[in-house]
């Protein structure tokens, strides 16, 4: 069997249902075909370095163009699915954490799913995996805050007083929009702190920014619409706009951040576009002033939106933070996405969006069909937090720690390992990349590093090209310079281990 019938008939059969299902017809067609060969990942029925046909044969198979078939590994790829190596063609992934660890185990899945009786769009969902979240923080988890150090009796007679004031009127539903002293105090900070224009009466208080980004996915674009998303991205706004349907044009950065020529000379254009302009993740790079008003003049042109996620501005350690794109669109094209799980505590569960004035009152309806409200409680603690100035005077004390974190944690990562990658120092965020520069896999390191309780994120997992740099990140914010060092100590020790490993030679029986 030659290299371009790698599929079976049953595997070929399989995508070829996926094509012409009614249930999938929202989704564009290189969608299907991704989620189907990814099924037959997750079902083990394609194993850890399986080789797959070659677009071009895959394509004549399935009587669609090679871009389609090209579109589907790009994204498999993106996701962690497949490996694409030059001049060898494409290969499920040596994984081991798809989570079906059997056949008997993704028999019961497959049950389940039937049971449950999914539509397309919940199958989407499941497939995806969701995101995966520490409960308790372990080196390097990024994206984690420091909580010990946060002044939790301050917030306790915070809240008393609310309880006080308010009495069991706190008890009650709360507004789908947002508590009004909360709407407020958001509003005065961004206005204040990135330079936005914003009003309470144009801020939604959410859960948090995944939910910001399923809401702009549902409500502002239809299923197959086209969205341009960063270049590495954040895996959670991949997620949500992949279960919405949504068709994802990946777009490359550089140091100036996301390269908006690639948007303003794309034929088919998008309906929106979902960017990280302050600190770009997970590469650090702020977008240009040039750029920014490129998009803005694009979105205008073309009825398009901006989705701006403002994740962790507050945490920067090299000069004043480039003021948010909001703030310089003046056609009210930008929605402005904050959150406080990064700058005070992940437990909180709030989060906000700035609105134009027209999406207030879609966008409250349909947060009210989703969770109803955030917690009354919460939101007027928070409230007085930051109009009592606790928030302004928390941020100050943890940027200052993180920094010191931040320089820590580079000493350490150029002190013991050294031979194996290179740190890129951002300029502000609660994360540090790092690009392998030795022969190890990737792969391999972060499911080692998992076995010996080190948890490390790949950095080829937020790609979507097949040139990515292989590499991790190390989170550094919630762990104190000695525990950062025992941590860059273990790794650098499992790493050497791994190498002298590899270049033992192998025995051989006559």
């Amino acid at each position: 069997m030659g290299p371009d019938q790698l599929f079976k008939n049953s595997q070929l059969e399989t995508v070829k249902a996926w094509l012409v299902n009614p249930a999938h017809a929202a989704m564009p067609r290189h969608a299907r075909i991704q989620r189907a060969i990814r099924q037959l990942i997750l079902d083990s029925v394609l194993g850890p370095g399986k080789p797959l046909p070659a677009s071009r044969a895959l394509a004549t198979s399935l009587g669609v163009s090679r871009d389609t078939v090209e579109a589907a590994y790009t994204q498999l790829h993106a996701e962690g699915f497949i490996e694409r190596r030059v001049g060898s063609g494409s290969f499920v992934a040596e994984v081991t954490e798809f989570g079906l660890k059997d056949r008997r185990s993704n028999r019961d899945v497959r049950a389940r799913r039937q049971e449950a009786d999914l539509s397309g769009r919940g199958a989407a969902i499941v497939e995806g995996g969701g995101m995966r979240t520490m409960l308790s923080p372990i080196a390097f988890t990024h994206g984690m805050p420091e909580t010990r150090n946060f002044p939790i009796q301050l917030w306790e007679r915070l809240q008393r007083q609310v309880l006080r004031e308010y009495g069991t009127k706190a008890l009650l539903h709360g507004d789908p929009q947002g508590a009004e002293p909360l709407r407020r105090a958001i509003a005065d900070y961004v206005n204040l702190e990135r330079g936005a224009r914003a009003t309470a009466d144009r801020v939604l208080v959410l859960t948090c920014s995944q939910q910001a980004m399923t809401l702009c996915a549902n409500m502002l674009l239809n299923p197959g619409d086209r969205i341009f998303i960063e270049d590495p991205a954040y895996q959670g706004a991949r997620k949500a706009f992949n279960a919405a349907g949504l068709d994802c044009v990946f777009v490359p950065v550089d140091r100036q951040g996301m390269v908006v020529e690639h948007i303003m000379n794309d034929p088919l254009g998008a309906k929106a576009v979902s960017l990280t302009p302050s600190h770009q993740f997970p590469t650090g790079a702020k977008l240009s002033l040039d750029r920014r008003l490129m998009l803005i003049d694009w979105a205008e042109r073309h009825g398009a939106w901006l989705l701006e996620d403002d994740y962790d501005s507050e945490f920067h350690y090299n000069g004043k933070p480039t003021e948010c794109v909001q703030g310089l669109d003046p056609h009210d094209r930008t929605i402005y996405i904050g959150t406080f799980t990064k700058s005070l505590f992940p437990s909180l569960r709030i989060g906000y969006v700035v609105l134009p004035p027209q999406l207030v009152g879609p966008m409250t309806i349909a947060r009210s069909l989703l969770d109803g409200h955030t917690s009354v409680i919460p939101q007027l603690t928070l409230a007085r937090f930051m109009s009592g100035g606790h928030f302004g005077a928390h941020i100050r004390s943890m940027r200052g720690l993180y920094a010191e974190r931040l320089e820590a944690l580079t000493h350490f990562v150029r002190q013991y390992l050294s031979d194996f990658v290179e740190p890129y120092v951002p300029f502000g965020g609660l994360q540090m990349p790092c690009v392998l520069i030795c022969d190890l896999s990737e792969r391999a390191i972060i499911d080692a590093g998992r076995r010996e309780g080190i948890e490390l994120f790949g950095l080829s997992s937020l790609n979507a090209s097949q040139h990515a740099q292989t590499g991790f990140l190390l989170g550094f914010a919630a762990y104190t310079p000695p525990e950062l060092e025992a941590a860059v100590k273990k790794l650098a020790d499992l790493l050497h281990g791994m190498s002298r490993q590899k270049a033992a030679p192998s025995i051989t029986h006559s």
